[in-house]
């Protein structure tokens, strides 16, 4: 019996390892928490109303351009402070809210796909 060395050969090279470094459990538990935030459809377009705008948004600048309640609003808005990618600015009774400097660096980050990118 005769094993031809050269096909056992490409079979092995389609099981490379990784070239990426995996993610520490506390980068990937932190990954997670993001997407699982940005999970709702109401928090995509909040994220991406501040991403075109550039300046900071009253709370209530958001609840017509979602056509939600004020608390569903101020819920979501929460939701993306404490994941860290918005920043809250109190002035007098109104919260206003801004991308916190880097978050979209940090999304694009999270979804960076060398093969898909060109």
């Amino acid at each position: 019996m005769t094993i031809d060395m050269k096909k056992a050969l490409d079979l092995i090279d389609c099981c490379r390892p990784l070239d990426a470094e995996a993610l520490a459990d506390a980068d990937a538990e932190a990954t997670a928490g993001v997407f699982k935030t940005l999970a709702d459809p109401a928090r995509v377009k909040i994220v991406n109303l501040l991403a075109g705008g550039g300046e900071s948004v009253c709370a209530c600048e958001f609840i017509p351009a979602l056509g939600l309640t004020q608390a569903t609003v101020s819920h979501h808005l929460k939701k993306l402070t404490d994941v860290g990618l918005l920043e809250r600015e109190q002035r007098g009774k109104w919260a206003y809210f801004s991308l916190k400097p880097g978050a979209l660096a940090q999304l694009a980050n999270l979804i960076r796909i060398p093969e898909v990118i060109s």
